[in-house]
C-alpha cells in the first residue's frame, strides 16, 4: 500500500494542489485527470520521487519498486535495443557478480579465521539468500517476449538504440518498466507513439500480470479498458471514484448538479439573511438575532463549485468540390528501400466519398503508402489520383514541420490567400488561439496547441480527399472528439492512420490492413477489424 499524505504544490506563491491525501492499493488500476495545467503529471512526478512537494510526503513500504514513464524522455544510446532492455535486470546481475566475485575472492585467500574473511562469508550468504530467493526466470526469454510485444522484430534486438525514433525509444523504456514487474507503474501518456498491436497488448499486461498502476492519458478506450479507479485533480483538490473513466463522467456530472444547487440553496440562505440583517440592525428587540446572523455568516464555508473545462475548437471541414469517382487507385505498388521490402504487389481502390483506415504495426508501409499516394516517393507499379482529386494532408510530423521562429497569426497569414485573410483572427478563434495567444511564437507552444495550428492549415482551402496520418497525437480528449465529429461530417473522401480506437470506432467503412509485407482489404467496419484483431493478436503472442 502506497499513501500520499498531505500533499501540496506551490509555486511563487500560487497553489497548484494543497492538502491532497490517497491511498494506493495493491491491483488498483487508476486513472488520473484533470483539465492541462490542473497538476497531473505534477502529482505523478512526487508519487514517482523525481519531483518534491512544498509540503507532505508519500509513504511506500521499504522494499517496494516504483516504475515511471514520463512524458518525455531523455535518453542515452550507446547499446542496442536488447541491451537497453536487459538493463531492467541490472540489479539481479549486479548480485550474481558480486557473488562470483566473492567466491572467486574465498578461493584465494588462506586467512580462514580472520574476521575479513568472515565477513565475506556473511555477505555471500546474505546475497546468495537474496538471489536464490528470486523467481527462477529465464532473463532473455523475458526481454524478447516484452519487445516481441511492444513490436519489436527479432532483427531490431542488435540494433542500436539511436537508430530509433524517440516513439520507438519510449517503447524500449516501457520494456525495462514491464520487465521489472514493480509495485507501482506510473504512466505519462503510454500510448502515445504506439501502434494498435501494441496497445493492446500493454492492456493485456497491465490488467492480467500488474500490480498497482496509475495513468494519465487522453485515449478513452485505453483507460477506459485498463482502469477501475478515477482521481480527478480540479482546483487545487481531487476527487477519488471507484469507477472507470466512462462512469467517472457521469458521475461527476451529478456531482456538478449537487455542487450548483446547493450553491443556489446557500446563495438564497444568504441573500435572506442579509436581508434580515439590514432590516432589523439597530431594532433593540432584534439585537441579538442580528449578532447571531452575523456570526453565522463570518464563519460560513462558501460552496465551490468545480469548475468546467470549456475550452474547445469549433471545427467544421469545408464543403467537398466533386471529384471523380475514385479519387484514390494503386496497381501491382511495390516499395523497397534497397533489400527491406516495405510492401509488394498492392493494390487499391477508394471511391468519392468512402472513409478508409490504414491499420497495422508501425514499420509496416502505413506512413509509407501515403507517401506514394502523395507523390513523394519513387515506387513500383501505377499510383494515381482521380480526376479533380484535391488532396488535404496532415502528416505524422505536420506540428514539427511548423517554423518555430514564426508567431501563430504569421504562421496562418503566410498561406492564407484572398477574403479569409481577414478572418485569420476569427478562425485562431476558433481554434482556441485567442487573444495575447496569436502572438505566441510557435516554438513556445505545446504538442496540442501545435497539432490545432497545423490543422488550421489544412482547413484554409476546400479539399476532396483528406488524407490524415496520425492526427490525435498531444489532442486531449475534448478536442479529439471534436475533430471526430467534424470528419463524420466531412463530405469528401477520407484515408486515415491512427492508433487511437476510440477514435477510430465509426469513422470508417473499409480497413486496409498492411502486414508482413502485404495490403490486405477488409470490406468492414473498423469496429468488426478490430475486435477480430483482438483476438488473432493475443493468440499470436505468447503472453
Amino acid at each position: 500500500m502506497i499513501s500520499v499524505d498531505q500533499i501540496a504544490v506551490e509555486f511563487s506563491g500560487e497553489a497548484l494542489f494543497s492538502d491532497v491525501s490517497f491511498v494506493i492499493n495493491e491491483n488498483d488500476k487508476i486513472a488520473l485527470m484533470g483539465k492541462n495545467g490542473a497538476g497531473k503529471s505534477t502529482m505523478m512526478k512526487i508519487i514517482a520521487g523525481v519531483q518534491k512537494a512544498t509540503r507532505g510526503n508519500v509513504r511506500c513500504p521499504k522494499e517496494a519498486v516504483i516504475a515511471y514513464l514520463p512524458q518525455h524522455l531523455l535518453t542515452e544510446d550507446n547499446c542496442t535495443v536488447f541491451e537497453e532492455a536487459e538493463k531492467a535486470f541490472a540489479h539481479v546481475f549486479e548480485m550474481r557478480d558480486e557473488m562470483d566475485r566473492l567466491n572467486k575472492e574465498l578461493e584465494t585467500r588462506t586467512d580462514y579465521d580472520s574476521d575479513e574473511y568472515m565477513k565475506i562469508i556473511e555477505k555471500v550468504s546474505d546475497l546468495g539468500e537474496k538471489y536464490y530467493a528470486l523467481e527462477d526466470v529465464n532473463y532473455d526469454a523475458e526481454v524478447e517476449k516484452a519487445l516481441g510485444g511492444l513490436g519489436f522484430k527479432r532483427e531490431d534486438f542488435t540494433r542500436q538504440t539511436s537508430e530509433f525514433s524517440g516513439g520507438w525509444r519510449m517503447r524500449i523504456e516501457l520494456a525495462k518498466i514491464l520487465l521489472q514487474k514493480p509495485d507501482l507503474i506510473l504512466l505519462d501518456e503510454p500510448t502515445n507513439h504506439v501502434d494498435i498491436e501494441s496497445v493492446i497488448w500493454l492492456e493485456d499486461f497491465l490488467l492480467n500480470k500488474a500490480k498497482a498502476v496509475v495513468v494519465i492519458s487522453h485515449d478513452k478506450a485505453f483507460i477506459d479498458t485498463i482502469t477501475n479507479r478515477t482521481i480527478e485533480v480540479t482546483m487545487g483538490r481531487i476527487y477519488d471514484y471507484k469507477a472507470n473513466y466512462s462512469h467517472y463522467l457521469t458521475l461527476r456530472e451529478e456531482r456538478r448538479e449537487h455542487q450548483i444547487k446547493a450553491y443556489k440553496e446557500q446563495q438564497k440562505f444568504i441573500a435572506d439573511t442579509k436581508t434580515f440583517i439590514d432590516k432589523f440592525k439597530g431594532t433593540f428587540s432584534k439585537t441579538n438575532q442580528v449578532r447571531d446572523r452575523e456570526r453565522m455568516l463570518e464563519k460560513l464555508q462558501i460552496i465551490e463549485v468545480d469548475e468546467v473545462d470549456n475550452a474547445a475548437l469549433a471545427l467544421k471541414f469545408p464543403p467537398a468540390p466533386r471529384s471523380g469517382d475514385y479519387p484514390v487507385q494503386a496497381e501491382s505498388l511495390s516499395k523497397a528501400y534497397g533489400n527491406h521490402v516495405v510492401f509488394k504487389d498492392a493494390n487499391m481502390s477508394i471511391s468519392r466519398g468512402e472513409k478508409v483506415s490504414f491499420v497495422g504495426r508501425n514499420g509496416e508501409g502505413k506512413s509509407t503508402m501515403i507517401k506514394a499516394i502523395m507523390g513523394e516517393i519513387d515506387f513500383e507499379g501505377t499510383c494515381e489520383l482521380g480526376h479533380n482529386a484535391k488532396v488535404g494532408y496532415f502528416a505524422q510530423n505536420q506540428a514539427a514541420l511548423l517554423d518555430e521562429q514564426l508567431t501563430v497569426f504569421q504562421t496562418v497569414d503566410q498561406v492564407a490567400k484572398g477574403d479569409i485573410r481577414t478572418q485569420i483572427k476569427n478562425i485562431l478563434g476558433r481554434f482556441m488561439f485567442s487573444g495575447d495567444a496569436i502572438d505566441k511564437k510557435v516554438g513556445m507552444l505545446s504538442g496540442g496547441e501545435k497539432t490545432r495550428l497545423a490543422m488550421v492549415k489544412l482547413l484554409l482551402e476546400p479539399v476532396n480527399v483528406l488524407i490524415l496520418d496520425e492526427p490525435t497525437n498531444h489532442l486531449d480528449i475534448k478536442s479529439k472528439d471534436v475533430l471526430k465529429e467534424a470528419l463524420l461530417n466531412f463530405d469528401g473522401t477520407l484515408i486515415l492512420v491512427s492508433h487511437d480506437r476510440d477514435f477510430l470506432t465509426g469513422l470508417s467503412e473499409k480497413v486496409f490492413e498492411f502486414k508482413d509485407k502485404r495490403v490486405i482489404e477488409h470490406f468492414e467496419t473498423i469496429d468488426a477489424f478490430l475486435e477480430r484483431n483482438k483476438i488473432e493478436t493475443l493468440k499470436q503472442i505468447d503472453l
